[in-house]
């Protein structure tokens, strides 16, 4: 397993890649993303020699992060690539890990498979087996 991203609650998906942009010489990555399962718009910045950072805003208040977003935000989850979702997700119930949702569709990642694990200090995990990010508008630095 490989950290791919950190994952940030923002209240305002545009003011959040402004902030990203200004503040830490990030760019916009891909265009943002409706993932309808979970209620969320998302969005991937990068920089060269740095982690991608995929910025979460809440489509509504039954968004599992519309809380999170009305108390100012901030980090959510580590987004972790691995070789096969299904081998990883095992082995970490195996350690102890909880799984809080199991593989489904992830609409950032062009309906590839995430899940989502709950890990000890209360660390929300995901797990992707890709690389692949949905409407890259800009290519890998």
């Amino acid at each position: 397993m490989v950290v791919d991203h950190l994952g940030i609650v923002v209240k305002s998906i545009e003011k959040g890649i402004k902030y990203w942009e200004e503040v830490f010489g990030y760019k916009q990555m891909t265009e943002v993303v409706l993932n309808t399962r979970q209620k969320v718009r998302v969005v991937f910045l990068q920089k060269e020699n740095s982690l991608l950072i995929k910025l979460i805003e809440p489509t509504d208040e039954t968004s599992s992060v519309y809380r999170v977003a009305l108390k100012g935000g901030g980090l959510h989850h580590l987004g972790f690539r691995c070789e096969n979702i299904n081998v990883e997700i095992l082995k970490l119930k195996n350690l102890g890990l909880r799984v809080i949702a199991n593989p489904q569709p992830g609409e950032a990642f062009e309906n590839n498979q995430i899940a989502f694990l709950l890990g000890n200090q209360a660390l929300n995990i995901e797990l992707i087996d890709t690389d692949i990010k949905a409407r890259r508008i800009i290519s890998n630095e």
